[in-house]
């Protein structure tokens, strides 16, 4: 009975941060958790989703896309051109419907006129640092033009047309760039059945 008491003390004397278990369970596997946690943490920070760029609200939990901006083109009947050159030259061709250019008036009755500047945005559907937000500057009856430097490899782009004045519209459009040119129709959603 003393020999396998003496057994007992002798393979207890070894400290307990020597035992291999411990170092591999109780301490290493632990840390290694902690460890692949925080890199994660920090990796999908780095890769985070950007913004949805659009007319999005909220109201109280439930999410509502704001469509009165398109019902206006669709109501104003507004049609659009936008050539692209391969120097970066946008020009775009904004196209009233031929009654109001003869009338003067546009459909919803207040003077037809031709806007200084419109907005342009070129949204990459992946890719934020790919997007492009420019102003479309008036030269002469219905053309405008621009400066924008797309990215050479052929991707996905989200393409939008406003006027930010009295009459609030915007043009949209899916297009694969680069390419050389671009219609803009109202959405066909709006015609009433």
């Amino acid at each position: 009975m003393s020999s396998s008491a003496s057994n007992f003390k002798r393979q207890d004397s070894q400290p307990w941060y020597k035992n291999y278990m411990v170092v591999i369970f109780v301490i290493g596997m632990p840390a290694f958790v902690v460890i692949a946690c925080l890199w994660f943490v920090y990796y999908s920070y780095q890769i985070r989703d950007s913004v949805v760029r659009d007319d999005w609200y909220m109201d109280g939990k439930t999410l509502y896309h704001d469509v009165s901006r398109d019902k206006l083109t669709y109501d104003l009947d507004l049609h659009g051109k936008m050539q692209f050159a391969e120097n970066g030259d946008i020009v775009f061709y904004l196209d009233y419907p031929e009654q109001s250019l003869q009338s003067g008036k546009l459909l919803n009755g207040t003077p037809l006129t031709y806007p200084d500047t419109l907005e342009l945005s070129i949204s990459h559907a992946t890719d934020i640092k790919k997007d492009h937000d420019v102003v479309l500057k008036h030269q002469e009856g219905n053309k405008y033009i621009a400066q924008v430097d797309i990215d050479p490899l052929k991707a996905k782009y989200y393409l939008q047309v406003t006027n930010e004045g009295q009459d609030d519209w915007r043009m949209q459009d899916v297009a694969k760039l680069p390419r050389s040119e671009v219609s803009f129709e109202p959405l066909p959603v709006f015609a009433e059945s």
